[in-house]
């Protein structure tokens, strides 16, 4: 396996996820159209993304197995929760997650360009909010700020106090990257993290 790896992200998260596997890997930032499409379900939504993210990096990179990851967060009555980008949105999403539990997609794609083979993946995990006072919506987000964050909050950071439970077979993928499938996926691809040199 002589492939080169590379992650369709410019995300700090990812890369610091990518890193825990111990392969040397590239980075670089796909520009593509985030916008859900009418009607399509949140798990689609995600590994849509994820692909697309893949794909868009596919023409000028050969015989490279490229990783795109895209998450998306709904509310129990389906409305997304996508990257706040402000103050106020991150307060008005943390104030409409208390006390709900909140389903995290995590959409996974790998393109192996050497022969155009595609696998993809969606990890579910679901995060129960403690109920939140207005006041510690606000001390959480004047301390980390997570306008970057699909949901508003940094898991890896002090996010973990938002929550009263988390349910999910791999944690990794709150942050972004589902470390776990993306090791499966590897290994089908000819690449072991665990043999490689």
């Amino acid at each position: 396996m002589n492939r080169t790896l590379l992650l369709a992200s410019s995300s700090p998260y990812r890369k610091q996820l990518l890193e825990r596997l111990r392969l040397p890997f590239n980075c670089a930032s796909p520009d593509i159209d985030e916008s859900p499409r009418p009607g399509e379900p949140a798990n689609e939504l995600a590994v849509r993304l994820a692909t697309q993210k893949a794909e868009a990096l596919a023409r000028q990179n050969p015989n490279t197995l490229i990783i795109g990851s895209d998450q998306v967060a709904t509310l129990p009555d389906g409305t997304l929760l996508n990257k706040p980008g402000s103050h106020a949105q991150a307060s008005d999403q943390l104030a409409r997650s208390s006390g709900q539990s909140v389903q995290f997609l995590t959409g996974l794609a790998v393109l192996d360009t050497k022969n155009s083979k595609l696998r993809t993946h969606c990890e579910q995990f679901n995060v129960h909010f403690r109920i939140l006072s207005a006041e510690e919506i606000e001390g959480y987000l004047k301390k980390e700020q997570p306008y970057d964050c699909a949901g508003s909050f940094k898991m890896e950071g002090l996010g973990i106090t938002l929550f009263r439970k988390l349910e999910g077979r791999d944690p990794n993928s709150l942050i972004g990257l589902p470390l776990i499938a993306l090791t499966n996926i590897l290994r089908e691809a000819g690449l072991n993290p665990l043999l490689a040199p």
